[in-house]
C-alpha cells in the first residue's frame, strides 16, 4: 500500500504561492493608486484589473487541479471543529478569489471602462448596463470582498502558525516544504 502524501504537489504549491503573491500585489497596487493622481494612478488601476483577472483564471485552474488532485487529509488528531473551520476557510477563499475579480470586471463593464490585459489586448466587457450607479454598487461589493479576504488571510496565517508553533505538527510543512518535517 502506498504511503500517504505528506505535502502538496508542486503544481498546488506553485498555484497557492503565486495567487498569494498576486493578492499582495493587488493591495500594493491599490495603495499606489490611492497615493497618486492622473495617468500614473489610472495605470495602477489598469494593472490591478489585469492582475485581478489573472487571479480569477489561476483560481479556476487551482480549483480544477484540486478536483483532480484532492487535498491531503488533515491530521487525525485535529479536532472536528478545526477541520470544519479549515475547510470553510478554503471554500470561502475560493468564493472571494472568484467573486472579487468578477465584481471588478462587472463594475468596469457597467461603467463602460475598458480593461486592457497587461497592455496586450482588450479584455471583453460583460454585457452589463447601469452606468456609474451600478458600477458604484458593484465596487462597494468588491471592497466588501477585500475586507472579507483580509479576515480570511488572518485566519489562514494564524491557523498555520498555530499548527506550527502550538500544535507542533506538520501542517505548515505541507505548504512550505523547506520547513523540516517533524517526526
Amino acid at each position: 500500500m502506498a504511503e500517504p502524501r505528506n505535502r502538496y504537489s508542486t503544481v498546488s504549491l506553485t498555484l497557492h504561492w503565486l495567487i498569494a503573491a498576486l493578492v499582495v500585489s493587488q493591495v500594493l497596487l491599490i495603495m499606489a493608486h490611492d497615493a497618486t493622481e492622473g495617468p500614473i494612478s489610472r495605470e495602477f488601476v489598469q494593472i490591478h484589473k489585469s492582475v485581478g483577472l489573472g487571479i480569477l483564471v489561476l483560481t479556476l485552474g487551482r480549483i480544477g487541479w484540486r478536483i483532480a488532485n484532492p487535498a491531503i487529509p488533515l491530521p487525525d488528531e485535529m479536532p472536528r471543529w478545526q477541520r470544519l473551520l479549515a475547510r470553510a476557510t478554503h471554500i470561502l477563499f475560493y468564493v472571494v478569489l472568484i467573486g472579487m475579480p468578477l465584481g471588478g470586471w462587472a463594475a468596469s463593464s457597467a461603467a463602460g471602462r475598458e480593461i486592457v490585459w497587461f497592455g496586450l489586448f482588450e479584455w471583453p466587457l460583460l454585457p452589463i448596463g447601469g452606468g456609474r450607479e451600478a458600477a458604484g454598487q458593484l465596487m462597494d461589493m468588491h471592497e466588501l470582498g477585500a475586507k472579507a479576504l483580509y479576515v480570511l488571510i488572518i485566519l489562514h496565517v494564524a491557523g498555520a502558525l498555530k499548527h506550527h508553533f502550538v500544535d507542533r505538527d506538520n501542517v505548515l510543512h505541507r505548504m512550505i516544504p523547506w520547513i523540516p518535517r517533524r517526526p
